[in-house]
């Protein structure tokens, strides 16, 4: 399936699409001020270690505290380099063994801030490059699964005639990433020299700057562009700034020149993401709801536990039976609900509630069709059967906060809810208010300060309630309807 790769560049921001046969698939944006932080290195400072979470706070110079779990400490094994958390049927090492309240630790960021939780760390340090992701603290040289087992051994083999051992000067853990598998000794000597040059920078940072510092940040969405999203399919990569396209093919001829042959200056007159209505498809991934070609349509709901995403047929009727037409509505919305995965960067726990089917051929097909749209994800998902609900549960990997919450914040009004207090239900707020501050106040006058809506409806309906209580206290109460304020918001005055 061919691809492109669109960029949209400015000062503040760089916006990402990837496209396959006109349709976007893939989103990704980053903005100067709020630069994600995945791969980043940090000296951090231990201010807190927890043994019954078996996890500690790190500080690494940020808001939050940061937060290292056992699982996530690399430790040396006795007499050996391999680390003692990869050894499976064995419980680690209790963390409050491994670190100390004040100690600097190099950590690793994995998983960037998301909502109210810090930035989750690791201590095994790993650094990407082109062709390959170096592990400095092992001796482990791996192949990318995504490579057929058949030539894994061969450049297993290869891989680590390359990286030598540590009474050649060499040493260290490597594993190929499936963008190797077709590099020469030399690329890949190249990406190796690379990584550990990179490296000795870190050692040399961690043991000059001060706990708290920043020893190494992962590169920038234009240079991930380069290395992470590139593949064999891609067909244009068309970015629309002059002095980032220079910079980019600069970088790009140096670390990736197959990459960067594909780099093409935008130049049209038409900004870059109208050329596929890129806009409009960030806007449609904001909402609710995704219409389906066939009519039918999908309600996804994100919440701070998981995502629920929920199949309608709409006004899709079919041409032949019931089942049939819930059998070609669940196949359309298996391939868009791995779409808009993709497209929102949803992570964490995802329920799809698929419209109910009869026949076991028609879930499996479902089902195999699902899993084969989401083969195609950069991220890693696992995904179970139907369940005796017929709900199909997944996990996403989550490393990053998701669009809507990259772009967006909860409403002012309804505090993120989706829903605010009627007009009616605010009217009764106030008069109960009203009655409990003249049982407490002795003013001349009260005076309710809300929204247009409400002070309407006391003007109406509600007048007759208005004007009982105003009876029952022996005080008049005064209106003023007030544009600016949030139909829940009132204010009572005391004149």
């Amino acid at each position: 399936m061919q691809q492109d790769i669109l960029i949209n560049w400015s000062p503040q921001e760089t916006r990402v699409a990837v496209v396959e046969s006109g349709a976007v698939q893939e989103l990704h944006v980053e903005r100067t001020l709020e630069r994600g932080m995945v791969g980043n290195v940090y000296l951090g400072k231990v201010s807190r270690v927890l043994p019954g979470m078996q996890s500690a706070f790190i500080d690494i110079g940020l808001e939050r505290a940061a937060f290292l779990h056992v699982a996530d400490v690399w430790q040396r094994q006795e007499g050996g380099e391999a680390p003692m958390f990869a050894r499976k049927g064995e419980p680690p090492v209790p963390i409050e063994k491994q670190v100390f309240e004040g100690q600097a630790l190099m950590v690793q960021v994995i998983k960037d801030p998301i909502g109210s939780k810090g930035a989750r760390l690791s201590t095994q340090i790993s650094i990407a490059g082109r062709l390959l992701v170096f592990l400095p603290q092992d001796d482990h040289i791996g192949v990318s699964q995504k490579i057929p087992q058949e030539e894994r051994d061969a450049l297993r083999a290869r891989l680590q005639a390359l990286v030598g051992d540590k009474s050649t000067g060499g040493g260290g853990g490597f594993i190929l990433r499936t963008n190797g598998e077709d590099a020469s000794d030399e690329e890949l000597a190249e990406d190796i020299t690379y990584l550990r040059k990179t490296w000795a920078g870190i050692r040399q940072a961690a043991q000059s700057r001060p706990p708290t510092s920043l020893l190494y940040q992962d590169l920038s969405l234009l240079q991930r562009v380069l290395r992470d999203l590139v593949s064999d399919a891609t067909q244009t990569i068309r970015l629309d700034s002059r002095e980032q396209f220079a910079a980019l093919q600069q970088f790009g001829r140096e670390f990736m020149p197959q990459a960067a042959a594909k780099l093409q200056w935008y130049k049209g007159e038409r900004p870059i993401f109208d050329l596929y209505a890129i806009d409009e498809e960030i806007a449609r991934a904001l909402g609710r709801r995704v219409d389906l070609k066939s009519g039918g349509y999908l309600i996804v709901d994100q919440t701070e536990a998981l995502t629920t995403i929920d199949v309608n047929t709409g006004g899709y009727v079919g041409a032949r039976n019931f089942d049939d037409t819930i059998f070609k509505t669940n196949l359309e919305a298996a391939g868009a609900i791995a779409r808009q995965l993709r497209l929102r960067n949803l992570g964490g726990i995802v329920i799809a509630d698929f419209i109910d089917m009869l026949r076991e051929d028609h879930q499996a097909a479902v089902l195999a069709e699902f899993k084969k749209q989401l083969s195609r994800d950069r991220v890693k998902t696992m995904v179970g059967g139907f369940s005796q609900l017929g709900l199909v549960e997944m996990t996403r990997k989550r490393t990053r906060e998701s669009l809507a919450h990259m772009l967006c914040e909860p409403c002012p009004n309804c505090r993120g809810v989706g829903e605010v207090k009627t007009a009616r239900t605010v009217c009764y707020d106030i008069l109960r208010e009203v009655l409990r501050e003249a049982r407490q106040f002795n003013p001349r006058e009260f005076r309710v300060v809300a929204a247009p809506q409400v002070v309407d409806l006391f003007l109406d309906e509600e007048s007759q309630h208005l004007a009982g209580l105003s009876d029952f206290i022996g005080k008049p109460i005064s209106l003023q309807a007030e544009s600016s304020i949030g139909q829940e918001q009132y204010d009572i005055v005391l004149l």
